[in-house]
Order: structure tokens, then sequence, then C-alpha cells
């Protein structure tokens, strides 16, 4: 997807001579910066977190990996509870 936006000039200059030092395109310098900030702000969120938050994360990210089409018995549950 193409998108244009604004940039000021400064910082036009900027991102040209870090692409140049990094021998990569601007909107890989672009790119990058943005994924480092999104990981930034998630990993500062993931520190502000009380334990029952980290604990229900954990376990939201449990259930997203597991597999919807693997099913199990009543019997099975119950057998592992005893």
């Amino acid at each position: 997807m193409r998108k244009n936006i604004d940039i000021d000039e400064k910082l036009l200059t900027k991102l040209k001579l870090i692409s140049a030092f990094e021998e990569i395109s601007v909107k890989s310098v672009m790119e990058k910066a943005v994924s480092f900030y999104v990981e930034h702000k998630e990993k500062e969120r993931l520190k502000s977190l009380s334990d029952d938050e980290k604990e229900d994360l954990g376990l939201l990210l449990l259930m997203q990996q597991s597999d919807r089409d693997d099913v199990v018995t009543r019997e099975e549950i119950m057998n592992a509870l005893d």
C-alpha cells in the first residue's frame, strides 16, 4: 500500500543521512524506527501491568496459540482432574 506523508525537511535530511550510513533506503529506516517505537511502547506497557493483568495477558496469548480444531472429550477432562 502506498501512502503519501508530509515530512519536515530537517527530518528528511536526517533520514537520508541515516540511510546512507546504514546503506538502506529511507523507507527502511522509517519502518525500523516505527517498529522500534511500537516495541518500546509495548515493553513500557508490560512493565506497568499488575500481576493479575500479566497473568490474564499470558492466558490470552496461550489461548491464541491453541489449536481450535483439537477437541477433548468430557471424560478426558474428568480424568485429568482426578
